[in-house]
């Protein structure tokens, strides 16, 4: 390939926006040549090597933007430790279907058997499969409606947590109860995502104690009839993974002892 065609590739693909194309060239190039390969063999390589890096570049900002705690994949998820827990219905999650169909999942169980995990784990599915997502807790969600109302841009904040199109993860329901104006937040954002976008939630309460968390069991009911219409439930009743390890770390400090 002459320097001179070289350079008008190289300046084509750059106005095409393909920096990869125009500073991996020649290594194209040497590829095509070692294989003996034809022109639409070439074309397939280079596109399907752009397609690639493109893909992983947004990934890497959806990972960026979504405000995920840590990264954490489903097969680092350890299912032995949760024998009551059938690893189908997570994999069955982990297709996205419920995304696709702007459906919500509800992770129902005690403290520390996982539940931000999986939620996690499946909103980094979610994000390489080119959803948007967004993290947070109950409680900070809370905070930021309610300073956003007090500074008179509560619309303005409702649209962080109505923008993602395609997951809205919510940790940690139940964990402090809720004042009846601090769920009336809570259900302008669950209303308005209904049947637009999904939601991940994480609760250590059974729903039949959420008027209790929400200080109102009308409210309540009505959060609840919006959530669960589209909605896969997964409960989780096994052992704590953190208690697990501090009893074993006790455990061994005890026989050093």
């Amino acid at each position: 390939m002459s320097e001179l065609v070289s350079t008008r590739i190289r300046t084509a693909a750059a106005k095409l926006g393909l920096p990869h194309l125009a500073e991996s060239l020649n290594q194209y190039a040497g590829r095509a040549d070692e294989a003996k390969m034809g022109y639409l063999d070439f074309l397939d390589l280079v596109l399907a090597e752009e397609l690639a890096i493109r893909d992983d570049r947004r990934f890497r900002q959806g990972l960026r933007l979504s405000k995920l705690p840590h990264h954490k994949a489903l097969d680092e998820y350890d299912f032995s430790f949760q024998p009551e827990l059938d690893p189908r219905k997570i994999k069955d999650l982990a297709t996205l279907a419920f995304v696709e169909a702007k459906g919500n999942a509800a992770l129902l169980g005690p403290p520390g058997v996982g539940k931000t995990h999986i939620a996690v784990a499946l909103s980094v599915a979610a994000c390489r499969a080119g959803f948007s997502v967004y993290f947070t807790t109950l409680d900070d969600m809370v905070r930021q409606l309610k300073v956003a109302e007090a500074a008179g841009r509560l619309n303005s904040k409702l649209r962080t947590y109505l923008r993602p199109g395609g997951v809205l993860v919510v940790d940690e329901v139940g964990y402090q109860p809720l004042e009846r104006a601090e769920a009336n937040l809570v259900f302008q954002v669950i209303s308005k995502r209904y049947e637009k976008g999904s939601i991940i939630l994480t609760s250590n309460k059974t729903f039949s104690e959420w008027g209790q968390v929400f200080g109102d069991e009308v409210l309540a009911t009505a959060i609840l009839d919006r959530l669960l219409h589209h909605c896969d439930v997964v409960s989780i009743n096994g052992p704590s993974y953190r208690l697990k390890n501090r009893l074993a770390a006790i455990e061994r400090d005890t026989n050093v002892a």
